[in-house]
């Protein structure tokens, strides 16, 4: 297993959860990190990226301003806070690792490795 992802669960709306992503060292040396979700019925979305390149934050619109990305290398992990939850933020979370081109930073295409997803319910 590459990436490994944790923290999902049930939160009431206005919540917060941390979820976090663990991988090999070989996938975390890869350019960017990344988070997208699923939810039922819908296709799969953007949530954040750090690239390392640049180490810099990306953010879906949906998410931008409540979510936060942030990796620590020492632990070869990649963190997503996810602050004020919605019902609408009801989805299975994957995180995804690969060397990714600027311009595709948000498209799930150019990412080589996937965790197994982790569900996160926002009650309301």
């Amino acid at each position: 297993v590459q990436l490994q992802a944790s923290g999902g669960g049930l939160v009431q709306a206005g919540g917060s959860l941390r979820l976090s992503c663990t991988a090999s060292d070989s996938t975390f040396s890869r350019g960017t990190m990344a988070w997208f979700r699923q939810a039922p019925g819908k296709e799969r979305e953007f949530v954040a990226a750090h690239r390392r390149n640049n180490n810099r934050s990306y953010y879906g619109d949906s998410v931008r301003g409540r979510f936060r990305i942030s990796r620590d290398n020492a632990k070869n992990t990649v963190y997503l806070q996810m602050n004020s939850l919605q019902p609408e933020d009801t989805a299975i979370y994957s995180c995804a690792a690969g060397n990714v081109i600027l311009s595709s930073t948000s498209d799930a295409r150019g990412y080589s490795s996937w965790g197994q997803g982790t569900l996160v319910t926002v009650s309301s």
